[in-house]
């Protein structure tokens, strides 16, 4: 829901220049729940305790403790975009709770400076019995606004959530979708200062999903976002820094990027168990930059004017091995070899990646993705057909080479990455023994690409009137 909070103990007239630029400053935040074994517990536990305090007995303790959360600490500027990631339990959705207002804390501080519209667990803050129509009135009014701005704000609101008549029948008879997109309508014309957002989106339909995300981007731009989802890839899309909560404690903070990388390989490893160990990769400062030869004479009937530059980043690439084999080179080159411009998009490239098996793997798996700098992925490939029809294992000091040859989509100007792994399995149960996020970089400058994640080579385009 929407609540104002200051801090008790701030003045707004003494605030220091850091102070007014922090939107939400959380200081040792612990919360704690009661469970109990049996119902009667918890009455006992509300009666018992005082009178053998009074009659001098040391009082018994008839629930057990469980800390959602365990001295959280963490600053969010104005403006800023954090993300929240971890496993089901972890944390995430009660220190939203917290921050949005809806739950207090046991110990620890929070200091929320404007206005917070909070999307948190399905329906929450509407009466089932109401009609849609009636819980606007009511959610709105309880985020601040008066009768008079929900009225001229209505249909508007109404508009936005896009379910019809079902605005005038009671919600208990909507869809999950229909919950969200009534309450995402609501936040989205309330005017809050922070957008606080917890996987709530998951169970809308894609065209609702798009919209939201359009709403997400422009309140960006003036607003604080807070987000939560086990979509890893949305995260680092909008957010700039993501922290990672684990057991109720915070695990990792820090870039989006790094943060991501590191969860999955956290989840990897809760899956894989004590099968194998994954062992982060060790950093090198060193990067080769290469210029790849072009033999691209076509002349394309739109011209990008894209120019790639690849960098080999073997050695500075983060990630993990087990040990088993190993990924010792990844290349980019022009498919029928030769010199002359960099790659500009459209012609005919290869992709080789080259591992080495240090113990006997069964079923060999090389694969790659192109990821943009936000890590979606573009496109990839892996020889994972190969081994399911005819799987080969590999003896120990073998060596094997995959090679994918394609045609290069012209890229808008930034840096992409090139994931690289060597796997063993099939395509239901694997085991990722060497994993490179940025084993190769490139680097796209002077591109004209104007629509999408990536543009095509075009063979016609024409204007005909009749």
């Amino acid at each position: 829901m929407l609540s104002e909070k200051t801090s008790s103990h701030a003045d707004d007239s003494v605030l220091t220049q850091r102070d007014a630029a922090v939107a939400i400053r959380v200081e040792n935040l612990s919360k704690c729940y009661q469970l109990y074994d049996k119902p009667q517990d918890r009455l006992r536990q509300t009666i018992y305790p005082r009178v053998q305090k009074m009659l001098g007995v040391q009082p018994k303790n008839y629930a057990t403790e469980f800390w959602a959360l365990k001295n959280v600490s963490f600053e969010v500027k104005r403006g800023g975009s954090v993300g929240i990631i971890g496993s089901n339990g972890s944390g995430k959705s009660t220190l939203l709770q917290l921050i949005s207002g809806t739950l207090d804390a046991t110990a620890g501080k929070i200091d929320v400076r404007g206005r917070v519209g909070a999307l948190l667990e399905l329906g929450a803050g509407f009466n089932p019995e109401f009609t849609g129509r009636e819980n606007v009135h009511m959610a709105a009014s309880l985020y601040g606004l008066s009768k008079r701005a929900i009225d001229e704000r209505f249909d508007r609101i109404a508009a936005f959530a896009d379910i019809g008549q079902f605005i005038e029948q009671p919600i208990k008879t909507y869809s999950s979708g229909m919950f969200v997109r009534l309450a995402f309508a609501v936040i989205a014309h309330i005017d809050a200062d922070i957008l606080v957002v917890d996987e709530a989106l998951a169970v809308g339909d894609a065209v609702f999903t798009q919209k939201c995300m359009r709403f997400i981007r422009r309140f960006q731009r003036q607003g604080t976002l807070l987000f939560v989802s086990h979509d890893i890839s949305a995260v680092q899309n909008l957010c700039e820094t993501v922290i990672w909560l684990a057991q109720g404690e915070i695990q990792q903070i820090g870039p989006a990027k790094h943060v991501a990388e590191s969860y999955l390989q956290y989840c990897l490893q809760q899956t894989y168990g004590k099968e194998v160990d994954l062992v982060s990769t060790e950093v090198d400062q060193t990067v080769e930059k290469t210029t790849v030869p072009s033999r691209n004479n076509d002349s394309p009937i739109l011209d990008y004017e894209s120019q790639a530059v690849v960098e080999r980043n073997l050695t500075t690439a983060r990630g993990w091995k087990t040990g088993v084999a190993e990924i010792v080179d990844v290349t980019l080159s022009h498919a029928e070899g030769g010199t002359g411009h960099m790659l500009v998009g459209g012609e005919r490239v290869r992709i080789t990646v080259r591992a080495k098996a240090y113990q006997r793997v069964e079923c060999p798996i090389l694969g790659f993705l192109v990821r943009d700098r936000l890590g979606q992925d573009l496109f990839g490939e892996n020889t994972l057909p190969f081994t399911t029809v005819q799987p080969r294992p590999m003896q120990p000091g073998q060596e094997i080479v995959g090679s994918f040859v394609f045609r290069l989509p012209m890229l808008p100007n930034g840096h992409y990455a090139v994931l690289a792994s060597f796997a063993d399995g099939d395509l239901h149960a694997n085991i990722q023994h060497h994993w490179l996020h940025d084993a190769l970089i490139i680097n796209v400058s002077s591109s004209k690409v104007r629509y999408g994640l990536v543009g095509v080579l075009f063979e016609d385009v024409s204007l005909s009137y009749s």
